[in-house]
């Protein structure tokens, strides 16, 4: 890294806030499993007082999912109360805007069955009767698994070219790691190409958008009325997502580079981007 950023050690950042918000992915595990030394990391804040909560963008599992994948790489001290997903906040805005109609998704069944099960029916994009599209009163991009690429999509865009409905975007992630050194394009790419051709703006959850860090926050304040975003840490390993929503949130955020931003390439990525974490650390274990 240039003379711009300095590396820190996590643990000598962290006292100063009492509230630690953590991606997920990248940041308490990766391909490999647990990020060595997240476990007691985690275990320390706790001793500390600290109030804990992770953010994450894979609207496929529920909080309790979560905790429970966590608990499987051997994470068991993060319940499913601390966690915050971009599923439930694509769930709540579901629950509040589509009154009636079915919701066509891509993503998988599991997936559909926790955000849209509340009371909508939900479809696959691939079952959708082009002969009954009034029946459709919302699409929902849910995951990036559980469809056909080169079918699927462009199903959806012709439905979307006829149909005049919401449209959300449950995980706002433009590429997910298949290998330790690969990657394949999430759902957030396909719903940003979609807008693109189609000229529409669709309804976006996950990080960077809004709507996580308040549900984050909103969920601290039962047990500390007082916080606001300065008293918040946000740590995360990718710039487009963890840390410009943390950033336009007001919270301080911490760039790991255990994760998508890799040590060779941070410095490169953050000039060129111009988003500007507050700090830059090895990773959370170290």
């Amino acid at each position: 890294m240039s003379s711009n950023f300095t590396i820190s050690r996590f643990a000598s950042i962290a006292d100063a806030y009492p509230v630690i918000f953590f991606d997920s992915y990248g940041v308490l595990r990766n391909h490999r499993g647990l990020i060595p030394g997240a476990v007691e990391t985690v275990n320390r804040l706790r001793e500390a007082g600290k109030h804990i909560r992770v953010l994450t963008n894979n609207a496929a599992r529920s909080p309790a999912m979560a905790a429970d994948r966590l608990a499987y790489y051997g994470m068991k001290n993060i319940p499913a109360e601390e966690i915050i997903t971009s599923g439930a906040t694509t769930r709540h805005f579901l629950e509040q805007k589509v009154k009636h109609g079915k919701v066509a998704y891509l993503g998988t069944a599991t997936s559909a069955e926790y955000i849209i099960g509340a009371g909508l029916e939900a479809i696959p994009i691939s079952q959708v009767d082009f002969d009954r599209l009034d029946e459709i009163g919302a699409v929902a991009f849910l995951d990036d698994e559980g469809y056909d690429m080169n079918v699927d999509i462009n199903l959806l865009i012709n439905i979307l070219r006829r149909c005049r409905v919401p449209v959300v975007v449950a995980n706002t992630d433009l590429l997910y790691p298949t290998t330790a050194n690969d990657v394949a394009l999430a759902t957030g790419s396909v719903a940003r190409l979609a807008e693109y051709v189609l000229g529409r703006k669709f309804v976006k959850f996950g990080k960077p958008a809004t709507q996580m860090f308040q549900m984050g926050l909103d969920s601290v304040a039962q047990d500390l009325p007082d916080v606001c975003p300065g008293d918040i840490l946000m740590v995360g390993d990718t710039l487009h997502t963890d840390i410009l929503g943390g950033n336009t949130y007001g919270m301080a955020t911490a760039l790991v580079l255990s994760g998508n931003t890799r040590p060779e390439s941070a410095e490169l990525e953050i000039e060129a981007s111009g988003i500007i974490p507050d700090y830059v650390c090895p990773s959370i274990g170290d």
